[in-house]
């Protein structure tokens, strides 16, 4: 299982910017894909998940301003991210795991490196 996330950069306060996460050899069964970001010296902080079922959940600080969808034919997760601050500045991974989705970030088996997102 490998997950690519692609999309991260630096934009402006209140711009937008998508991530995007190709999940290769995973998308079976029911299954959750997720964004997390983590700052330097904060734990990792969920931002987004979506179940096989597409049903979402989002964290509090990011609510109305993020969208998570996926595409499944393409085995791709996307975070599209608006009204961006700069307390959105983070590395973002995204993640998956079989089964229900969850918020605890050691319940993921598999992650991506990593993209980051500057906003200034």
């Amino acid at each position: 299982v490998q997950l690519v996330e692609s999309g991260g950069g630096s934009v402006q306060a209140g711009g937008p910017l998508t991530l995007s996460c190709v999940a290769s050899g995973y998308t079976y069964g029911d299954n959750c894909l997720a964004w997390f970001r983590q700052s330097p010296g904060k734990e990792r902080e969920g931002v987004a998940q979506i179940g096989s079922d597409d049903t979402t959940r989002f964290g509090d600080s990011v609510k109305g301003r993020f969208t998570i969808s996926r595409d499944n034919a393409k085995n791709t997760v996307f975070l599209q991210m608006n009204q961006l601050q700069p307390n959105d500045t983070a590395m973002y991974y995204c993640a998956a795991r079989h089964w229900q989705c969850t918020v605890v970030p050691s319940d993921f088996d598999y992650w991506g490196q990593g993209t980051q997102v500057t906003v200034s």
